[in-house]
């Protein structure tokens, strides 16, 4: 019975790496998905930087900061 399960398992692994190796054609993420992609991108000389304000930089997340104090009271417990 073992023997039958391995031998399954094993042509299972070569129909795979058949199809993973193209032998069956090629595969489909490997075209183009939207041919229509690369008219439809921004152009990088449309783009322009500015810095942000005060009151924009103020919105901004601060990235490795120390964590903020919980507001929780507590007290050792009494024995």
């Amino acid at each position: 019975m073992l023997r039958w399960l391995i031998a399954i398992l094993f042509l299972a692994n070569l129909v795979a790496l058949a199809l993973a190796s193209g032998m069956a054609g090629p595969l489909p993420a490997s075209g183009p998905r939207e041919p229509h992609h690369l008219e439809r991108q921004v152009h990088p000389e449309w783009l322009k930087t500015r810095p942000i304000s005060e009151a924009e930089a103020a919105e901004q997340p601060v990235i490795g900061g120390p964590d903020p104090v919980p507001k929780v009271a507590a007290a050792p417990l009494g024995d």
